[in-house]
C-alpha cells in the first residue's frame, strides 16, 4: 500500500479555533486519514501550533504572560480541543521547537548559499510612542485595495491581498493605537521569490490537472501578479532567530524569521519531533527527503493559506537545492460562513471549537461540517441547517434505525442475534444497492470529494431504512417469525458494515455501533463493496446490547436557545 503524508494549515496560537477554521483543514485531514488507515495504507497526519509572529506576542501581552509560558499553555489548550474532537494526529507539535528552529536556519543558510537571500536597507514603520519598530501585523490601516479599515501590515483579511505596512492608509500602532509613526531605515533578509519565478510557474503548472480549480487558480493568481522579492526576518522578541554564524550583525540585534517564513517549515520539523520521540523506530527524513515516487503528499487549508503553500514555500524548497518532499495534492476550502458572514477569531464571531464541544459531542459537529464543507464555494451555518441535518440524518435516518432494530430484535427474540430463514430476494437487492453505494462512497473518498462522500454515507444508512419499512419485520413476525428474524439479522448486519465505514466521520458512534456485538474475532478493517453484498459479519447467535440512543433530536427549545447564545441573523 501507499505511504501518505498529511498535513493540514497549522492553527495560529492566539486563541481557541471557530468551526470554520476546523472544517478548513483539521477536520477533514482527519476523515481522510482515517479511510486511508482502515484501507491499509502507511499514513502520517502532522500538524502543529504556529507560534511565532505578532499576534502571539500581542496576545501574551494582553494576559500579562511571557510570551513562552503563553504559547505553551494555548498550546495544551488548543491540542485539548481537538481531542475533544476525536483528531487522530500522529503528532501535534510547536513550531517553536528546538527541532523546527533547526531546520529553518539549515534552510535559510542554504538558500543563501545558493544566491536566493538578499540583506537589504529598507525603510520601515518606527513608532517613537512604542519605541520599537513595528513589524507588519503590528501596523493597521485600510487596505488600498478594498477598503477595508481593519487590514494588517502583511494581508489584508477581506480581499487577501498581501501588503507591506507602508501600503496601509491611516496606519496606526496594534500595540498602543498612536498614530505618530515614523518610517526609518533597517535592514532585513529578503528571500529573492524573483529569482525562482519560472521554476515555481513549471512546478505549479505540472500540477494542473491534479489540483482542484480553487488551489490552482490562486496559485495562477499569485504568479501572474509576479513574485516579489519577500522579506523574511522581522524586528521581534519571539521567534527563529537569524543564525548569527551566518548573518552575524542582524543576530546581534535580535532579528528572528518571518512567521511565513517558519510556519511551512514546521511541517518538517514537526515530523522530527515526532521521530524524536522514539528515533530507533521512526525516521523523519524517510518522509520527506528524497522520496517523491515513494510518499503521496497531501496539504489541507483554507483558501487563504493557498498562496503560501502553493508559491512561497514551494519556492523555498526549490531554492534550497535539496530534494525536500514538495505537495502532491492541495485540498483547498472556501469558507464557511456564519449566517452569511465570517467566522473571525479576532472579533468572536460565530461559533468556537470548544464551544461547540460544551453543546453537543464531537460526532454531531464532525458530521455537519464535513456534510457540508465549502468545497465549491462558501457555505454558511446556521442554526436551523444545524438542527435539520442531526434531526434528519444523525438522529432518525442512522440513530433510529440502529435502535429499532436491536430493540425489537431483543424484545422478540432476546439478546443474540437471531438466525431466521435464508435471504431471499428482498436482502438480493439490499446487498447490490449497498455495494453500489459504498463503492460511491470510496470513489468520493478517494477524490477527497468530502459533501458527496457525506451524501453517499447517508445514502447507504437511508438504504438500511429503506429494507426496513419494506420488510417491516414487526407486522412480518406475526405471520413468519423466522422471515422477521432473518430481516432484523440482516438489519443487524448492515448495523455491523455502517459502524465501520462510517468511522471516518463520527468514529465515537461507530465504536458504540461496532461494539454493540460481541463478535469473538472482529477485526474487519474495511468493508469491500463486493464482501458487503452478503451481509454476514455478524452471525446468527452473536451476543449484542442495545446501546443508549445514538444521537438525541433538537427541539426548537434548544434552537432558539442557541440562537440566543450565539446569534442567530443574516448578517
Amino acid at each position: 500500500m501507499a505511504r501518505h503524508l498529511i498535513t493540514s494549515a497549522l492553527p495560529y496560537i492566539n486563541g481557541i479555533k471557530h468551526l470554520g477554521n476546523m472544517v478548513g483543514s483539521m477536520l477533514p485531514a482527519d476523515v481522510y486519514s482515517r479511510y486511508l488507515r482502515q484501507r491499509g495504507h502507511d499514513v502520517l497526519y502532522i500538524c502543529a501550533t504556529d507560534e511565532h509572529g505578532t499576534p502571539a506576542e500581542l496576545a501574551a501581552k494582553e494576559q500579562g504572560l511571557p510570551v513562552d509560558e503563553f504559547c505553551a499553555q494555548a498550546h495544551d489548550a488548543q491540542k485539548a480541543v481537538y481531542d475533544g474532537f476525536a483528531l487522530a494526529f500522529d503528532y501535534f507539535g510547536r513550531s517553536s521547537s528546538a527541532e523546527n528552529r533547526d531546520i529553518t536556519q539549515h534552510f535559510a543558510r542554504k538558500l543563501n548559499e545558493n544566491g536566493f537571500i538578499e540583506e537589504r536597507a529598507i525603510r520601515q514603520v518606527y513608532s517613537p510612542t512604542d519605541g520599537r519598530f513595528l513589524p507588519d501585523r503590528y501596523v493597521e490601516g485600510t487596505c488600498p485595495h478594498c477598503g477595508y479599515d481593519k487590514a494588517r501590515g502583511d494581508q489584508c483579511e477581506n480581499c487577501t491581498r498581501v501588503l507591506d505596512p507602508t501600503d496601509l492608509i491611516n496606519p496606526r500602532s496594534a500595540i498602543s493605537g498612536s498614530t505618530d509613526l515614523e518610517v526609518r531605515e533597517t535592514k532585513h533578509l529578503f528571500l529573492l521569490q524573483s529569482k525562482l519565478e519560472n521554476e515555481v510557474r513549471e512546478w505549479v503548472a505540472r500540477h494542473d490537472k491534479d489540483w482542484p480549480q480553487l488551489a490552482s487558480s490562486i496559485a495562477h493568481k499569485w504568479l501572474t501578479e509576479g513574485l516579489h522579492d519577500r522579506a523574511i526576518t522581522r524586528d521581534l522578541d519571539w521567534g527563529v532567530p537569524v543564525p548569527a554564524d551566518t548573518w552575524p550583525e542582524l543576530a546581534a540585534e535580535g532579528k528572528v524569521f518571518y512567521v511565513w517564513f517558519d510556519a511551512p517549515i514546521e511541517y518538517l520539523g514537526a515530523t522530527k519531533e515526532w521521530a524524536d520521540q522514539d528515533p530507533e523506530n521512526r525516521d523523519w527524513k524517510s518522509w520527506w527527503y528524497d522520496v517523491d515516487t515513494d510518499v503521496r503528499y497531501t496539504q489541507f487549508m483554507a483558501k487563504d493559506n493557498v498562496p503560501f503553500h502553493t508559491v512561497m514555500f514551494p519556492a523555498t524548497e526549490l531554492g534550497v537545492r535539496e530534494p525536500w518532499k514538495k505537495v502532491d495534492f492541495v485540498k483547498a476550502f472556501n469558507w464557511l460562513t456564519y449566517y452569511g458572514g465570517k467566522f473571525s477569531t479576532s472579533q468572536k464571531r460565530g461559533v468556537f471549537t470548544d464551544q461547540a464541544l460544551e453543546i453537543l459531542p464531537a460526532d454531531y459537529w464532525r458530521y455537519f461540517l464535513i456534510a457540508n464543507a465549502p468545497e465549491s464555494d462558501d457555505s454558511s451555518f446556521t442554526w436551523e441547517h444545524f438542527t435539520a441535518t442531526v434531526n434528519k440524518d444523525l438522529a432518525d435516518t442512522l440513530g433510529n434505525f440502529v435502535n429499532r432494530v436491536l430493540s425489537f430484535s431483543r424484545k422478540r427474540f432476546g439478546d443474540d442475534v437471531p438466525a431466521g430463514g435464508e435471504p431471499g430476494e428482498a436482502e438480493t437487492r439490499l446487498g447490490e444497492e449497498i455495494a453500489r453505494l459504498l463503492a460511491e462512497y470510496e470513489e468520493h473518498m478517494e477524490a477527497l470529494q468530502f459533501r458527496k462522500a457525506a451524501a453517499a454515507l447517508r445514502a447507504l444508512w437511508s438504504a438500511g431504512n429503506s429494507y426496513l419499512e419494506e420488510k417491516a419485520p414487526w407486522l412480518e413476525i406475526k405471520t413468519d417469525k423466522d422471515g422477521a428474524a432473518l430481516t432484523l439479522r440482516t438489519a443487524m448486519n448492515l448495523i455491523h458494515l455502517y459502524s465501520v465505514v462510517s468511522e471516518p466521520f463520527i468514529p465515537a458512534t461507530a465504536k458504540t455501533m461496532r461494539e454493540a456485538f460481541s463478535l469473538a474475532d472482529d477485526t474487519a478493517a474495511w468493508v469491500t463493496p463486493e464482501s458487503a453484498k452478503s451481509l454476514t459479519s455478524v452471525p446468527a447467535g452473536t451476543p449484542f446490547t442495545v446501546p443508549p440512543v445514538l444521537f438525541a433530536k433538537l427541539t426548537d427549545e434548544d434552537l432558539e436557545t442557541y440562537k440566543e447564545r450565539f446569534g442567530g441573523q443574516e448578517a
